[in-house]
């Protein structure tokens, strides 16, 4: 099986504003959030691999894990949404992430990014996956089999564990913010 971590809470994902490459850290609550995932999370590894970005990193570390750094488990680079929130990007009309093709990586690319983690997978044994909020979706939706922005159905929250397994050799996600 194949577990995601969300990173926990950090300024940012509080008030709703897109955190791709800014490298924030959590926040109080965050790093609570992240010390609670330990008991769940408390298990032999085949691999595990984070985001080298500090929210991630820092998850896994209070998580009790001791990941490998994964650069292709960074977030999507917003590009010019970074930092503003959904809402600033809709000022003059209706924005969405998926549909927006001047970011500064595009679906594709991060569906790119997320086969070669899925690459590294071990047949054998459990990996786990700290990262971030849509690298996450964009993962679970190609593990699944799905077109890449099938993603924008799949909400993880700060510190949520998704659990993407099989049912009868077919990939099936077998739990969602758990």
């Amino acid at each position: 099986m194949i577990y995601v971590v969300r990173h926990g809470q950090t300024a940012w994902s509080q008030t709703g504003q897109h955190t791709g490459r800014t490298d924030i850290p959590l926040t109080d609550e965050g790093e609570a959030q992240a010390r609670s995932l330990a008991p769940r999370l408390r298990r032999d590894w085949a691999l595990v691999l984070a985001s080298p970005l500090q929210r991630a990193w820092r998850t896994a570390e209070l998580a009790g894990l001791h990941p490998e750094p994964e650069p292709d488990l960074v977030e999507w680079d917003y590009g010019h949404a970074e930092g503003l929130t959904t809402e600033q990007m809709s000022a003059d009309r209706p924005w969405r992430i998926w549909d927006d093709p001047h970011l500064g990586e595009t679906l594709e690319q991060v569906a790119e990014r997320t086969r070669r983690v899925l690459a590294r997978a071990p047949a054998d044994g459990d990996t786990c996956l700290v990262a971030h909020g849509h690298v996450l979706r964009v993962l679970t939706a190609v593990y699944l089999g799905l077109e890449p922005s099938a993603a924008q159905h799949l909400v993880l929250e700060p510190s949520g564990i998704g659990i993407l397994g099989h049912e009868h050799d077919w990939p099936a996600l077998t739990g969602w913010n758990a």
